[in-house]
């Protein structure tokens, strides 16, 4: 069974960027594997770092069983999540283990380091895959298997100079906001959090006008998901390209 792998850096991350773009895989018969590097303990003005740790990954555990997804556990803490040694051959492991055929992850440039880091942890990563003389932690044997890395739009699908990124894919969501709004909801402890510290009004509102701003800029699709298929040298065959292959079309070139 064909396989996709979301790694994102907070949890609530994937819902926003990833996630309509997972259920449709889904729905095509992949298996889903959900993995935020950092355990989002800094995600609040009302509680200590231990009770929000527990409290966000018990949500983001209830959101990814909404979609019959496979839960990976954090290695890291926010604002933590360097390209260092120790998450590189952390996530190595899971990366190996898992087998993904796909890997979805952050935009090279983003608004924030740790979605930047995160990024180029997965890339790293999921390059050494075949490599038997890297060792992972949990040491874990390599693996000979193709995979295809898709990166997200940043967050505002502007990067932290203030440029629109133009995806290479649009994926149309429009079917699944409902899910995707019941996947966010599951993060109850951001919206509070949100609203004081980015302005956010209601981040289910947020992440709808999100979709909705480049469903418009599609100019197909009311709602959609953006992609840009990472370089194939390392990963896949050059015209490996399982995304554009699955979704037909539910999936727009730009």
């Amino acid at each position: 069974m064909p396989s996709v792998m979301a790694i994102a850096a907070h949890p609530d991350d994937i819902e926003f960027l990833m996630s309509g773009t997972m259920m449709l895989l889904a729905e095509a018969g992949y298996e889903l594997h959900y993995m935020n590097l950092s355990s989002g303990d800094c995600g609040s003005t009302q509680h200590d770092n231990e009770t929000v740790k527990q409290m966000r990954r018990q949500e983001a555990v209830d959101a990814a069983s909404l979609i019959g997804a496979h839960y990976h556990e954090s290695i890291c803490d926010d604002l933590l999540i360097f390209y260092d040694e120790e998450p590189l051959r952390k996530l190595s492991a899971v990366i190996r283990t898992v087998a993904p055929t796909i890997i979805l992850t952050h935009s090279p440039s983003d608004y924030m380091e740790d979605h930047m880091n995160t990024c180029r942890l997965a890339v790293t990563a999921a390059f050494s895959r075949c490599m038997p003389n890297f060792q992972t932690a949990p040491e874990t044997a390599a693996i000979d298997q193709p995979v295809t890395v898709y990166h997200a739009q940043p967050y505002s699908h502007f990067d932290p100079l203030g440029e629109f990124v133009q995806p290479s894919y649009y994926v149309n969501v429009a079917g699944v906001q409902d899910k995707k709004r019941e996947m966010l909801s599951c993060h109850r402890s951001q919206k509070q959090w949100l609203d004081e510290s980015q302005g956010l009004d209601s981040y289910l509102i947020t992440m709808q006008e999100l979709d909705a701003q480049l469903g418009t800029h599609s100019s197909v699709f009311t709602h959609a998901e953006g992609w840009r298929r990472h370089l194939h040298l390392g990963f896949c065959g050059a015209d490996d390209d399982p995304l554009r292959d699955t979704l037909g079309d539910m999936i727009h070139k730009a």
